[in-house]
């Protein structure tokens, strides 16, 4: 007898998450059916160094994440972190999207992709369409970054959809700094 373990996450209410979509690509919701690659990219080398271990060793602790971190996000504020996909093959490639973090007043853009994909302007395409997107539709005037000081891909992106480094910020707990970017869209 054979035994296959099923993970099932919380639904994605998908009436209140808009896709959006650019030339080559297409932001949609994370949902349960995700959770291998979300798993897969917050184990890569470059977002643990850059992002941070978020422990997630397993495809239920990725269903996890979905549910308590991604989806509860769309339900309280309508935006959060969209999986990133090509539209030609729906080839997963990495995130981008929008954070409200309790320690920061404004909202956070983000992004991050499997390495074997960057250098090819996805992120700066992604994240251009999720600026788009929260001035167009989320009507949000402010938008932040936060980013370790040498991750330079990521200030490049930054910079590249609009956004310059503010200051450096100290996070509770922490013991580096970290840069701050912002733009008013």
């Amino acid at each position: 007898m054979v035994v296959k373990l099923v993970t099932i996450c919380a639904p994605v209410d998908y009436y209140q998450v808009k896709i959006i979509e650019t030339e080559r690509l297409n932001l949609r919701p994370i949902s349960d059916a995700d959770a291998e690659f979300i798993l897969e990219l917050m184990n890569e080398p470059a977002w643990i160094r850059n992002i941070g271990d978020r422990g997630l060793r397993t495809a239920d602790d990725a269903c996890r994440y979905i549910s308590d971190k991604i989806i509860s996000a769309y339900e309280q504020f309508g935006f959060g972190f969209y999986l990133v996909e090509l539209k030609d093959s729906g080839e997963r490639l990495g995130i981008s999207g929008l954070v409200k973090r309790d320690f920061l007043e404004d909202v956070d853009i983000g992004f991050a992709f499997l390495e074997k994909f960057w250098s090819r302007g996805y992120a700066a395409e992604s994240a251009a369409a999720v600026m788009n997107h929260a001035r167009k539709e989320l009507g949000l005037k402010r938008i932040v970054a936060i980013t370790v000081p040498d991750n330079q891909g990521s200030i490049k992106v930054l910079e590249k959809i609009g956004l310059r480094f503010e200051r450096l910020i100290k996070l509770a707990g922490e013991a580096r700094e970290i840069k701050l970017f912002a733009s008013e869209i």
